[in-house]
């Protein structure tokens, strides 16, 4: 009876060593998926393994405040790679602007202290790629006032005569897929398609992918076409007329807070994270 007993704590203590492999497999995507039946090749990747500060090979960082009037100053220290993980953290923490200005029209001065942090990672003059298969496993955070992104910007020209691709974004319960290249009066024109989320699905990781060719962008959500735009749709409507998407993209991973999109922080806890699994690039031969 004693022996019976002895295997089975050994079988249990077995089922439960299984489990956490495939939990923790399933956390940090391990399995890499075979695109080459479809042509394609894998040409980079950061798969966040080493913990410490992001690759410096691969990326720099945005700093200050930068855009959409959004609450939060970034800096580097809010990025980590932890356990096979990328971690960018938004926190709420106090301390004075440096860049002050009473009186000031400009929201990046008139602001006499910073109320939040984050970070903005971004591959500018590092990495960049013309075409191909981007791939991005995560997860992020669905609390009001939080915006999340994993996105893209042409190396040449000013926004958005650039281009901007916008493979992952949430904002108010929505994730979104966007392209944007500039339209009348030097707006930006937008294509772009949405979907309410909820808490169930942000407690998973999900997979983020854009099909980039000469013919069209197509943005997938967990292998769900959410947006497929032609190039030929994507020409610049300015006296240039250049296509914005027919030259090399640099990548953005941020966390931002409030601005033109966010929402009531109130019932926000922070420090609040968005955690990235890996980030890959295929291209074709």
């Amino acid at each position: 009876m004693l022996k019976l007993r002895q295997n089975s704590c050994v079988i249990f203590i077995l089922g439960l060593i299984c489990l956490q492999s495939c939990y923790a497999q399933n956390q940090r995507g391990d399995k890499k998926i075979d695109y080459s039946t479809e042509g394609y090749q894998l040409v980079w990747a950061d798969e966040f393994e080493q913990d410490g500060i992001p690759n410096p090979k691969n990326w720099t960082y945005e700093k200050g405040f930068v855009r959409n009037e959004e609450l939060q100053w970034y800096q580097p220290e809010n990025a980590f790679c932890k356990d096979g993980l990328l971690i960018i953290e938004a926190r709420k923490e106090q301390r004075v602007n440096p860049f002050y200005v009473e009186g000031s029209k400009d929201w990046r001065k008139n602001r006499r202290n910073i109320e939040y942090t984050s970070a903005c990672l971004i591959s500018r003059g590092l990495q960049s790629w013309q075409y191909g298969r981007f791939e991005m496993r995560g997860k992020i955070d669905i609390s009001a006032g939080l915006w999340p992104a994993f996105w893209t910007l042409g190396e040449k020209g000013g926004w958005p005569a650039n281009g901007e691709i916008d493979i992952m974004e949430y904002y108010k319960g929505k994730i979104l897929s966007n392209i944007a290249c500039m339209g009348n009066n030097r707006k930006p024109k937008w294509f772009s398609t949405a979907k309410k989320v909820d808490a169930v699905w942000a407690k998973q990781f999900h997979v983020w992918r854009m099909d980039w060719d000469v013919e069209n962008i197509s943005l997938f959500v967990d292998d769900r076409l959410y947006l497929k735009v032609p190039l030929s749709e994507l020409q610049n409507e300015d006296q240039q007329g250049l296509n914005p998407f027919k030259q090399k993209h640099y990548l953005l991973f941020d966390l931002a807070i409030g601005g033109l999109n966010g929402g009531d922080l109130a019932e926000t806890k922070f420090p609040n994270r968005m955690e990235v699994d890996y980030v890959r690039v295929y291209q074709k031969k």
